[in-house]
């Protein structure tokens, strides 16, 4: 079984394949902040070409929203940080993920589960990009800055103007 998200975005709409099989903790979070609106109006906020770009967790003028309760790392779940492939950002703490996810933007098998260490955690994946991978590849190639005390943030504002389960 799995779900699909669409995010529609001021650069056009990415849509997401949701594994609930191998990440039912971390699709059911993400899916709980779809169905209540928390990423509507967010940005991409965090884009590093050749890596991944990031969001869900900050408005225009990177305001940050708050967020649920952490959730338990499924990074053990044998899924792959692979080109297009959708994971929880997280802290450095392993189990720290809440509403921020990252697209992966080429292979980073660094980022894969190797042990339950805090080094060895690595990033939950749990979907894919199914269409709208020229959306991603538009949004990986903008220009960025400093911006709030971030850096990486875009200089013009990548609005995911609303988040739905299709």
């Amino acid at each position: 079984m799995s779900k699909t998200i669409e995010l529609q975005t001021n650069k056009g709409n990415i849509r997401l394949e949701l594994d609930e099989a191998k990440a039912p903790v971390t699709v059911a979070n993400f899916v709980s902040y779809v169905e209540k609106g928390h990423y509507d109006g967010t940005v991409f906020h965090r884009v590093i070409k050749s890596f991944m770009i990031q969001g869900g967790g900050f408005e225009p003028g990177m305001k940050q929203k708050p967020t649920d309760a952490p959730i338990q790392n499924e990074a053990n779940n044998g899924l792959k940080n692979d080109h297009y492939t959708v994971a929880m950002a997280r802290t450095s703490a392993p189990h720290s993920a809440s509403a921020q996810f990252f697209i992966n933007t080429t292979d980073n098998d660094f980022l894969n589960f190797k042990s339950e260490s805090p080094n060895g955690w690595g990033y939950a994946v749990f979907g894919k990009v199914v269409s709208g991978q020229d959306v991603v590849d538009a949004i990986e190639g903008v220009k960025t800055g400093n911006r709030g005390g971030h850096g990486d943030v875009p200089l013009e504002d990548v609005v995911i103007t609303k988040a739905v389960v299709v």
